[in-house]
């Protein structure tokens, strides 16, 4: 079982519970799914560049990855609809809890200049989404063999119905959140 995973059960749960004052078990917030996304301008003209972020990001997430399409043709983009512009993985469970683990205790110590996750990440139902500049940060990815770095976006959806419930879970579990 992962260690995340444990600790939101023992230790997470209870503090959730009290200091809420929910009294229904089933009603505790909870992390649902981690969508890690990568979204790439230029992968119309190169496509080596999509293949590299589908093989980083299927290390990073350790499951194969969705390969995303444009919806719209843009013509100022040069982007007709149907050509290949990023790729995602969607994390549910023992998969979900090793990434954060890994996420909070060995990747965001690895970004240069930390100061703490923005608080301006909820999205007013629960849900937080922040960026990685670059996904350089994850020990999965063999830096000699990247050609260009990559940013990615990391959504953690939960089952909180408002934005405090959300961000006391996410510190509970170890998000370095900003001091404001």
């Amino acid at each position: 079982m992962a260690r995340l995973k444990v600790k939101y059960e023992q230790e997470v749960v209870p503090k959730l519970t009290k200091e809420f004052g929910i009294a229904n078990p089933m009603a505790v917030p909870k992390v649902v799914k981690v969508v890690c996304n990568i979204g790439l301008g230029e992968a119309p003209r190169q496509a080596k560049l999509l293949d590299g972020a589908i093989t980083e990001l299927t290390a990073i997430a350790g499951q194969k990855v969705t390969v995303r399409k444009a919806r719209k043709s843009i013509a100022q983009f040069k982007l007709r609809a149907g050509m290949e512009i990023g790729c995602a993985v969607t994390l549910r469970r023992e998969r979900m809890f090793e990434f954060l683990d890994r996420l909070i205790s060995i990747a965001l110590p690895r970004v240069r200049d930390f100061r703490g996750l923005s608080a301006k990440g909820f999205d007013g139902r629960g849900n937080y989404t922040m960026g990685v500049r670059d996904h350089l940060i994850f020990p999965e990815i063999d830096y000699t063999k990247v050609e260009q770095p990559k940013g990615m976006n990391i959504t953690v959806v939960t089952t909180a119905k408002t934005d405090d419930q959300a961000r006391f879970l996410l510190q509970e579990l170890g998000f370095p959140f900003a001091k404001s």
